[in-house]
This record gives C-alpha cells, structure tokens and sequence, in this order.
C-alpha cells in the first residue's frame, strides 16, 4: 500500500510503498477513500519538522532533558546513538480520514466489511491507503454523507469540543478568534446551536468567508477598534470566547478578555500562548478552559486502544459521540463543508499537497487514494504448517517482526554486525515503520508479518514486536520449521505457552528440533559468566538475591496494558532466567507477593522466592517505587564461603576467605553474545543457547509469579504444568 512518512530528521514527506497492517481485536481494516490535511494542527508540525537540530532542540527542552538525564545513566556513546535512530525514523502523518471497512477484528462487531467510516487518531487515521483502527476511533456514516465530507470528521469533533466546554446556549453570543478551518466549523456549528456568531481573524478575506458560513459579523483584527465593535453589537460584551488561532502570542487571549461581558467565558481550542493581563481577567471575574482534542476518552489507552466505553450516563459526549454528532449534522444538512474543501491531491502527490497547504492558505488539502475492490486486500495471522528441515548454511537470512526503538538500537545492530547474518526481510502491525528499517538498516524488502512467516527465502525468524503478539509468531515459525528469537515474554498466557509446546512437538515428531531462543541476554554478559566461574564446582546449595530498582512506569504505558502482560511478565522473567542460569538446576516452586497499591502501581513491586531442585533458593526484589538515582540492577550470591556481588552489570566484587577482587565493565549486558550465538547456532542447525525446555521452564515460571500474587499461594511448577496439559486436552476434546 501507499502511504505519505515524514522523514523526523529533514522535515522531508515522501510517499512510500509499505506493507499493509496487520487486524487485530479490538478494530477494523479501512480502505482510506480521503484524509484530510488540518491547516492548523498539520502545519504546525511541519513547521517544526522543518526546523534544524538545534531549531528543534531549542523548541523542545523538555525532550533535550531526557536526553541528558538518558546519557547520564547510559553513557554519551549511547544517548547520541538513541538520538541518531530516531532522527532517522520515518513517521506517518494524519489524524482524520473516511473509507470503507475491509475486514472487523474481534470485539468490533458494530461494524461491516463495506461499511462506510470515518476515523480519527494520529498513528491510526494516518494518510495511508489502508489503516488499522480501534473501534472508538471509527464511525458509521451514512449514505448520504459523502466519503470526501466525512473525512473531516475528526476535526469537526475538535470545533465541537470546544462549543460543549464553552457551556454556550441558544441565544447567547459566541465570539470565535480565528477563522480556519477549526473556526470556520465552529461558527457552523455554534450556529447551528442557535447563538449569535462574530467571528475575528487578521485575515480580511477569511473574515469575508466567515460571514459566508454563517457568521452574523466579521471582524478584522489587524483594526484596534475590536472591543468597540463588539460592545457596540451586543450591548454587553459577548457571552463566550472561543479561541481556535494558532500563535504563540498572548494576543488572542488578551484579545478575548477584552471583548467578553462581565463573567464570560474564554474557551481555549488551538495552540495559543496562555499569558494574560490578570486586571483583564479579575475585573470581569473571567473562566479560562482549555478543550482537549476531540472530547472525553482523548489520550486514555484504555478508552482509545482498548475499546472500553465511558457510561453514556456518565460522559454524554465522549470523542466517538462527538463524531456521530458530527457526521448526524452532516447527514441533516446543519452543516455544509464543501466550500471548505479547496484542494485534491492523490497520495502520490503528498510532498505537494504539504507544499500547497503551506503556500495557498487554504482551509484544507484532502489526499485522494485510489478506488480498489475492498474485498482484495486482508492482511491475516494465520500460518498453514510445511515440512522443512533446517540444513547448516554459510550465510543465513534474517526476518524481523518488529522495528521499534529497542529492535534499531540493539537488535538491528548486532545482526547486521554478526558473520553470516543478512537482513533480508521487515515486518510490522501497521506497515509504516517497515521504511525506517528498509532505509536505515538495509533490509531488502518489508513484508506483512505472515508473509515473512511464510517467506521460503526467510530462513530464520526474529520476533521484536508487542508482548501481545509473540506466541502466534513463535508458533508461526515453528510450524514453517523456522528458528526463531523472540525477545522476551515468550507468551503472555498460560494457554499461549502450552500452544507453543505443542508447536515444538508438531515439529520434532516431523523430524525437525525446534529453536526457540527467548532475549534473555543477561545470562550471557561478561560479568555473569565471571561470577558463574567463580562458583564452579560448588557443592553446596546457593543463597541467590536479586533487587531490581526498575523504576515507575505510569498505568498508561503500553507495558503496562493488560493485554501486554505487565511488567512482571516484561522484565521480571530476565531476572528468574539469570538466577535460574547462576544455580544451574530447575525452579521447582514459586512463591510471588506484591504491594496492595494498584491506584498507582501495576502490581509491579514484587518479591519473589524461586526454590530449586538441588535446595538452592533465590530472592528478587523488583520496585517501582524507589529513586532513580539508584542503580537499577543489584545482585549477590552466596555460597561455600564465597559471595558475589554485581553491580548494574558495571562491577563484580568477588570476596573470599578475607580477600576482594573487582573486576570492571563496560555495562555489557551481553545482548552483542547473545545475538552472536544465537546466530551461529541457527546457520549451523545447531541446539539454541538456551535449551527449549529451559526457555519453557522460565517462562512457566514467570506466569507462575502472576499466578502466585493473585492466589496469595504458591505455585509447584510441574503441578502447574500438568494441570495446563490437562485443561488444554479437555478444551481440544
């Protein structure tokens, strides 16, 4: 598919040839038919796309803070090369779109394959030629709304918005500062409210215009006769201000304090400066609101990414209601938005359709795409098995699912450094992010994740992408007698794990041994393996203790999303797998308490106790709640009247019979060893670094820590899995 990506380094739109994504639950696939470039939102971002390093820097601190504050815990070497990945990132653009649905994902019912939507979302309505999107980010629209009308659905909910946090009412006088394409919709829309519009831009001819769409007066704000003008014509002063103009001046809200009445209301919808002369605003006894995007539901994961509704009851007007109150005016008539419709470029011409945007001062530029049966193009997960035996090779052909920040800046890397590995094939859930990877990293083609799955030139798999989405990757493979690495959780569900268990029996009764390396890299770091040496040969059991400052994490990151599993699965498990690696013999039981606190923290500050078969036993301490001037990673190990202590992977102090010995590093946490053996043993067809029943046994082992917290019991690991087995063979019967 075609879709328009901007270039975070250059400022540079290209329109790119990418995969299409992938319909998962929870949402539809759309056929785009029109998206809408916003004159104001959009052009604001270009503007500071356009901008310099240093122009950029300079306009976001807050972002140049990270990056010092990232340097200072990871080093320079690695906040510069942080910093280079995601200038050389190509990112989509757009956030209001129309089309027609393609394929429905589980939980989307309400919806059709046919059915005419329009969608919102940045990362989800994007200028692209299909789109994935949630179910709260999409409408239905009528028939006699047209695809080219609604596509400006997502914009029209922003100038609703900003009329419902105003409080207006029929009668009252609204006065709208800015005439774009936002001001010109809430004009129609305060109209169609039935109060009295004024409208003011330094614009003279969008002045005129305005009055054309509905406006009762046109003011020019170039003129210092404003407050005057507007006194005069309603005797008090307006009842309500709403500002859509965008500028980093204080004007438009000194402006708006002028003119309003005693007790006014000032509603704050575009990107203004909020600097304002407090005598302005005591005087009158002013309120100052800011409406926030499109209406309630806005930035919550849980409402836009998840699909869970607020209560009618509750939030009449969430950001999909608004949207059907918008596309309902549209259908009635209320509202006309062809005149606001100027200019079409088809998706080939995107670099030129940003150009006239910029040049022409029009409304809106839509982006035309082209007509195509919807019934052709369904990107699926499903994998038919064939039979393959891996044979040793000289060089191997690398396909990647996934290309987010830790796949470019760990992963990619070492593969493409390692002897005998190509990066042959990318893949990701929306299609988009496949061209930073083709362009940085020099993969020769992008691919839907089953595609690459299926590839026969894909000689090995390696699986980058959510937590949510490994074990049907993993199990893709398997059934293609692939390799296959996949960064850590190796699945997020009890049942998700026993599926690849009989993956890998499919596959060995065929005769092929399966390879399932899980990124549990910590094993194979230089101090590690220093440690473990300093302990061979012991013959008594270890005292093992582990305590890990990983850090907060708010509730609204996607780690720690439900369907993603949560930190406990997402990094915890790296931990059980290096005590698990330092004792050398298996987890028998497990034993998990966390902090009640579930306002705040998910669950993530955890103790935990692994008992293993020889005796030894192992304590982790996993927190958020600590202070991040502390070193994230802290581990001893007792033993024989030796003790070892790592420090964040950057020291080993190794202390026996009165003597200490240190031995420094560079913080290597053996993710370049890692991706070296796993490499090697994949072009020799040799066993994976980590045995498959030990990647298994871990994983059962940190699902048996979530387990363990919910019951407040502990959890006996081959009890559990026995169990599993059995639940599983009663669901297939």
């Amino acid at each position: 598919m075609q879709a328009i990506l901007e270039n975070l380094r250059s400022g540079e739109i290209t329109t790119c040839e990418v995969p299409a994504p992938e319909l998962r639950p929870g949402g539809i696939l759309v056929r785009t038919a029109f998206s809408a470039i916003s004159a104001g939102t959009e052009r604001a971002h270009r503007e500071q796309a356009e901008k310099s390093l240093i122009g950029k820097a300079m306009a976001r601190p807050d972002l140049v803070r990270q990056v010092i504050d990232y340097a200072k815990k990871q080093g320079i070497r690695s906040a510069y090369e942080r910093v280079q990945t995601r200038l050389n990132t190509f990112s989509p653009l757009g956030y209001s779109c129309a089309g027609t649905v393609l394929a429905v994902g589980d939980g989307a019912s309400e919806f059709q394959p046919g059915d005419h939507v329009a969608c919102a979302g940045g990362g989800y309505a994007n200028h692209c030629e299909i789109n994935f999107v949630p179910r709260n980010l999409a409408v239905r629209v009528p028939e006699q709304v047209s695809l080219e009308s609604a596509c400006l659905t997502t914009i029209g909910a922003i100038a609703m918005q900003g009329l419902r946090q105003s409080g207006a009412t029929f009668g009252e006088t609204v006065a709208v500062i800015g005439a774009g394409l936002v001001g010109v919709l809430t004009i129609q829309l305060a109209k169609a409210a039935g109060c009295r519009v004024i409208a003011i831009d330094l614009d003279s001819g969008r002045v005129q215009r305005s009055l054309s769409m509905g406006a009762d007066l046109g003011l020019c704000n170039a003129s210092n006769h404003i407050p005057e003008a507007v006194s005069e014509y309603t005797q008090y002063g307006a009842d309500v201000a709403i500002i859509t103009a965008a500028t980093p001046s204080n004007e438009p809200i000194e402006m708006a304090a002028k003119i309003l009445r005693d007790r006014g209301r000032i509603v704050i919808v575009g990107d203004v400066g909020l600097g304002v002369s407090r005598n302005n605003v005591y005087s009158k006894e002013l309120s100052i609101v800011l409406s926030r995007s499109y209406g309630p539901g806005r930035y919550d994961p849980l409402y836009e990414e998840e699909g869970v509704d607020y209560p009618v009851g509750y939030v009449r007007w969430t950001e999909k209601r608004n949207m059907e109150a918008f596309v309902a005016l549209l259908a009635s008539g209320a509202l006309n938005v062809a005149p606001l419709i100027q200019c079409r470029y088809s998706v080939q011409e995107g670099n030129r359709a940003y150009a006239e945007l910029k040049s022409s001062g029009a409304y809106t530029v839509l982006i035309e795409y082209p007509s195509t049966s919807f019934a052709t193009t369904v990107s699926t997960a499903s994998f038919s098995p064939v039979a393959k035996k891996v044979a040793p090779k000289e060089t191997i052909n690398i396909g990647c699912i996934g290309a987010g920040s830790f796949a470019q800046n760990v992963i990619f890397p070492a593969v493409r450094g390692a002897m005998g590995a190509v990066l042959r094939s990318v893949a990701t859930g929306s299609g988009v992010a496949t061209e930073t990877a083709l362009r940085a990293f020099g993969f020769a083609k992008a691919q839907t994740p089953s595609d690459l799955i299926q590839d026969p030139e894909n000689d090995a798999v390696f699986v980058l992408s959510r937590h949510d989405s490994h074990a049907r990757y993993v199990v893709g493979a398997l059934s293609h007698h692939k390799p296959v690495f996949v960064e850590k959780p190796l699945a997020i569900l009890d049942e998700e794990l026993e599926e690849i268990r009989c993956a890998a029996e499919a596959s060995r009764e065929q005769g092929c041994a399966p390879f399932v390396m899980v990124g549990f890299n910590r094993r194979f770091a230089p101090l590690t393996r220093e440690l473990c040496s300093f302990f061979h040969g012991r013959k008594e059991p270890m005292m093992v203790h582990v305590r890990v400052n990983a850090g907060f994490l708010p509730l609204n990151h996607w780690t720690q999303k439900k369907q993603e599993g949560g930190r406990v699965l997402g990094e915890l498990c790296h931990f059980i797998d290096w005590a698990r690696f330092v004792v050398g013999a298996p987890i028998q039981i497990v034993n998990a308490k966390a902090l009640p606190d579930v306002s705040r923290y998910n669950r993530d500050n955890v103790t935990v106790t692994l008992s293993f078969e020889d005796g030894s036993l192992a304590n982790l301490i996993y927190v958020a709640n600590g202070d991040k001037t502390v070193p994230k990673e802290y581990m001893e190990v007792f033993c024989q009247g030796r003790v070892a202590r790592l420090n964040d992977f950057r020291s080993l102090e190794l202390s026996h019979e009165g003597k200490t010995r240190t031995i420094k590093s560079s913080f290597e946490k053996g993710h370049q060893r890692e991706i070296e053996l796993t490499l090697a043993a994949m072009r020799q067809g040799t066993e994976c670094p980590i045995p498959f029943e030990e990647v298994m046994e871990v994983s059962r082992a940190t699902l048996a820590v979530v387990a363990s917290i919910e019951s407040g019991e502990p959890v006996n690991l081959e009890k559990q899995k026995e169990a599993l087995q059995q639940r599983c063979s009663a669901r297939q019967s």
